[in-house]
């Protein structure tokens, strides 16, 4: 009869992406993991296998809450225009508000990992177009409401704010002036014509 754990299992790994999403992969030590998780080795490799396995484990449970808060903060306005205006602002207040910039996991695993890893490759590259999928579908809902104009090509439209939105991220880590970043993202909103 195998043991029962004595740990969340939930709880941990959400403290595992809490750790990789501040350091990332290669500066995360088993030691560091398993301070924060409050788990033994032993425990780590019986519940989500090596450091690999539980950084790709972290980076889901990640990207499909991600996904959810993007689709929810899309859907939850009438205007198809103010709600993108208030993703990107939303997410550019979240980053000015803390002390150090951490960007979002997905992004930085694409960064790191992805270039040499062909499994967060794909992963970062699945998580982008599912993104776009949910950015494409709010679009859809405007052209058919016709706050947006019919010609509007829907899935181009939502690839191109995808690509601003990890512009944005990335640039967002090195502090820029809010400015420039209001500026960028009020030119990028008149995509949504």
């Amino acid at each position: 009869m195998g043991r029962v754990r004595e740990f969340d299992e939930e709880k941990v790994l959400d403290s595992a992406m809490q750790l990789f999403w501040e350091k990332g992969y290669e500066a995360t030590s088993l030691s560091d993991l398993t301070s924060r998780m409050g788990i033994q080795r032993p425990s780590i490799y019986s519940a989500f296998g090596d450091k690999k396995e539980l950084f790709e484990t972290a980076l889901r449970k990640y990207t499909m809450s991600h996904a959810s808060e993007a689709r929810s903060k899309l859907q939850n306005q009438p205007s198809v225009r103010e709600a993108f205006r208030a993703f990107f602002e939303n997410l550019v207040d979240e980053e000015y508000s803390v002390s150090r910039s951490r960007g979002c996991f997905c992004i930085n695993t694409m960064v790191e990992l992805a270039p040499h890893d062909e499994k967060f490759e794909i992963l970062t590259r699945e998580h982008q177009m599912y993104l776009a999928v949910i950015f494409q579908e709010t679009i859809e809902r405007g052209i058919q409401s016709g706050e947006l104009a019919s010609r509007t090509d829907a899935k181009a439209l939502s690839q191109a704010l995808i690509v601003s939105l990890i512009g944005l991220t990335v640039m967002l880590k090195s502090r820029p002036e809010r400015s420039f970043i209001n500026n960028t993202i009020e030119v990028t909103l008149t995509l949504l014509k």
